[in-house]
């Protein structure tokens, strides 16, 4: 009997070793699920639940189309939109605080009224946008285009200009600065910008 035993461990000792494959191969194949979902950035339940409640924040929309869409009022703080295209989207009065749009679309969007407070719009694009009455408080504007962007009471106070093209087509310093409205003359406005250097820290028309 002890013999039969013993003749059957080389079979037990390969079925235990074809269970710790197969786990092992589950494993893997999982984890490449979790990176490709990453890799492709875009959660489609949260794109369905935006459509559905128009509000998802700390939701993953980065890379999402979201061309012409009424997102007015939208609930999206936190949000990862970084990349998307909102180009000719209504964003009137929406909630972008915090929110990453690095990168991302928004020529001839509609954000007035909107708060975008401590948002990060580095190289992004809002071009002939609607910025009126819109709250960019120490939102990060590096290499952003607002060329032909509509500033009507607009509140950049804080935000990170550098190199930024604002909204008549001048390019901005190379070093970063908070810029604030409420600097009324070109000295005061210009209180940052390194010698030598092209540009200007202050809007003008």
């Amino acid at each position: 009997m002890a013999v039969r035993n013993m003749r059957n461990l080389p079979f037990l000792w390969i079925s235990v070793k074809n269970m710790k494959f197969k786990i092992v191969a589950t494993v893997a194949l999982l984890a490449c699920f979790g990176f490709a979902e990453q890799a492709l950035g875009l959660n489609q339940l949260d794109l369905d639940q935006l459509k559905a409640t128009n509000a998802c924040p700390r939701c993953n929309l980065s890379g999402a189309d979201l061309t012409q869409q009424n997102l007015t009022g939208v609930d999206l703080r936190g949000a990862d939109l970084s990349g998307a295209t909102l180009s000719q989207a209504n964003l009137t009065n929406a909630d972008l605080t915090g929110a990453n749009l690095e990168g991302a679309v928004l020529n001839s969007v509609n954000l007035s009224g909107a708060s975008l407070t401590g948002a990060n719009l580095k190289s992004a694009s809002l071009e002939n946008a609607d910025l009126s009455y819109a709250g960019f408080i120490s939102a990060d504007l590096e290499a952003a285009n607002l060329k032909d962007a509509k500033l009507l009471f607009t509140n950049f106070r804080g935000a990170n200009f550098r190199l930024t093209t604002q909204a008549n087509g001048v390019v901005t310093s190379d070093k970063p600065y908070g810029w604030s409205l409420e600097r009324q003359n070109s000295r005061e406005c210009n209180e940052f910008k390194p010698e030598n250097t092209l540009g200007t820290t202050c809007y003008t028309k």
